[in-house]
């Protein structure tokens, strides 16, 4: 257990993201022809504009990836399809019908119950349940952790397209049928600009059953995901593994922004950097949330992402807020 006073119920990041010559989200392709994810957003004076983005999807599979990696180190628990990867989690494994194979008169919340102690994925990220032992069931899981799209700032971002060729030895000729043979032709984006990026951690939520109210993990338990869902978050940043990053890993300038912490049930508030005052209205709103809860949320500024890796190194000793149940 640790012996830090500090506590945090949740924790939310608002900052700009410089990202260059990166493709790290897609809406697929046309021909031979990728084409970017593109969005459209309405800024402060009403006016709308068409930038590109990364869907909060994205981060999510990129955090995920980070997680069962660091779970598998330091021994956390897995369900069967974590284990490789497999986005279906335990909606369509075994593991909870091999849970339940004495116990036919299972409730909603035992399900709950019986992820949260199964999977350290399934119980930060969300999952819906849709099978138990070959029966249909429906059983949802928030997710703990919560990304947005990160959005390009209007007129600081832009793409542009390039021309690949596959070199095929002795190719004699040009070829784009769908064999992938011969020297195929195609076109590839490289995104670049200044993006919006927000993403909230509700860390009381670890191991927290929504339907009985009750925790099924241990505060050891607890701490130990805690630790590594934070660790996971400063690896997707150091090493972001999205779309095509085999050769168009991301050039990262910058990152700059606000860590904004929560140590009580009182959410940490959040504000997009499409906002260019986004920070002072943090700031305000944390002024104003104090006056009514004395020290409730505290702001961590950082600029740069050795900044931000350092504030996350020092919340990483922080213990996880544990809401009053019935018990407590």
């Amino acid at each position: 257990m640790s012996t830090n006073n500090n506590v945090i119920a949740s924790l939310s990041i608002s900052g700009e993201i410089t990202l260059n010559l990166h493709s790290l989200n897609n809406e697929g392709g046309e021909g031979n022809q990728v084409i970017t994810r593109q969005v459209t957003i309405v800024d402060e004076n009403g006016e709308t504009h068409t930038v590109n983005a990364i869907s909060g999807d994205m981060f999510k599979h990129i955090h995920v990836g980070h997680l069962i990696n660091l779970a598998k180190e330091k021994e956390l628990p897995l369900c069967s399809n974590c284990k490789v990867f497999n986005p279906n989690r335990l909606s369509s494994g075994e593991d909870l019908g091999t849970y339940f194979q004495d116990n036919e008169n299972y409730t909603d919340s035992q399900v709950v119950g019986a992820l949260i102690e199964l999977c350290v994925v399934d119980d930060t990220h969300g999952v819906l349940v849709t099978k138990i032992g070959g029966k249909n069931k429906n059983v949802p899981r928030k997710s703990v952790v919560e990304f947005g799209w990160t959005v390009g700032i209007p007129n600081k971002n832009n793409t542009e397209s390039y021309v690949h060729t596959k070199l095929v030895a002795d190719s004699t000729g040009v070829r784009g049928e769908g064999s992938n043979e011969g020297q195929n032709i195609f076109h590839r984006p490289a995104n670049y600009g200044i993006y919006a990026f927000v993403c909230n951690v509700d860390i009381y939520r670890i191991g927290f059953n929504d339907i009985s109210r009750k925790y099924n993990l241990s505060e050891i338990e607890r701490e130990n995901r805690y630790k590594a869902l934070v660790q996971s978050l400063l690896n997707a940043f150091v090493n972001p593994q999205g779309a095509m990053t085999s050769t168009q890993k991301p050039h990262i300038t910058n990152f700059n922004g606000v860590v904004a912490v929560s140590s009580r049930a009182t959410p940490a508030p959040t504000i997009s950097a499409l906002n260019k005052n986004f920070a002072e209205e943090i700031k305000k709103i944390t002024e104003n949330i104090n006056k009514i809860e004395n020290g409730a949320i505290s702001l961590k500024p950082f600029n740069g992402l050795g900044e931000l890796s350092g504030v996350l190194a020092e919340l990483i000793q922080y213990t996880p807020y544990e809401i009053p149940t019935s018990e407590t």
